[in-house]
């Protein structure tokens, strides 16, 4: 023990600062990003993506965002032509603060994290914030890029460069494994139990020649065995 209370790791223990990488689900759930950039516009289109219903506010709209209000359905982006007004952020599930205005961001940041609000927010009121990665989304399949937000370039750099090496068919093996699994499971077996990377290096060569069904009757011959 240190005399100020805490505590430190012994030889061989974990001690490390590292963020802690999660998947949040937001379909359905609403969303408030504050700004209409690019940026703002960039992360708005993300969370629709994923199913979101988002509320923009912001005084004025930049070109990206304009296009984005322009194809998507008012009842899942809507637009507040306004300054954030202090407290808003109660409510929201998630909270984008992207004005661009540094003392902007970081009320809003503050303001979401007293609240409880998860908030991707100013980087210098980050230590409770929410990183946002670079993705590559694939069918059902993402890859996601964390630099902890240090270097969103360099997360972006390498989200491009593992995006080449992932075979196009990625999303119909994704597909074709989870139709598998909820089969053994209704079966009442446990996926556990399965080599899925011996299935895997099994089915995906007939899925990158393009023979889906013969390798949807294999991967289904694999899991009953």
């Amino acid at each position: 023990m240190t005399g100020t209370g805490e505590s430190r790791p012994e030889a061989g223990g974990i001690e490390s600062s590292l963020d802690y990488p999660v998947v949040l689900s937001v379909a359905g759930r609403p969303c408030l990003v504050v700004g209409a950039g690019s940026v703002a516009a960039r992360k708005a289109r993300g969370l629709l993506e994923a199913g979101a219903q988002v509320t923009a506010v912001a005084p004025e709209t930049s070109e990206a965002m304009d296009d984005l209000l322009r194809m998507t359905p008012s009842d899942r982006l809507r637009l507040e032509p306004r300054a954030y007004r202090s407290g808003e952020v109660v409510g929201y599930d998630f909270v984008v603060a992207a004005t661009g205005d540094e003392a902007t961001d970081r009320r809003v940041t503050q303001e979401a994290i007293e609240a409880g609000v998860l908030v991707n927010g100013a980087p210098a009121a980050s230590i409770r914030s929410v990183h946002l990665p670079a993705l590559h989304r694939q069918g059902p399949v993402t890859i996601a890029v964390s630099t902890g937000g240090r270097s969103p370039g360099l997360a972006r750099w390498l989200r491009t460069r593992i995006a080449g090496t992932t075979d196009r068919r990625l999303g119909v093996l994704a597909t074709l494994l989870a139709d598998a699994r909820e089969a053994v499971q209704s079966d009442g077996r446990s996926s556990a139990d399965i080599d899925w990377s011996d299935v895997i290096d099994r089915v995906l060569p007939l899925i990158e020649a393009g023979k889906i069904d013969e390798a949807r009757a294999t991967l289904d011959g694999l899991v009953k065995r």
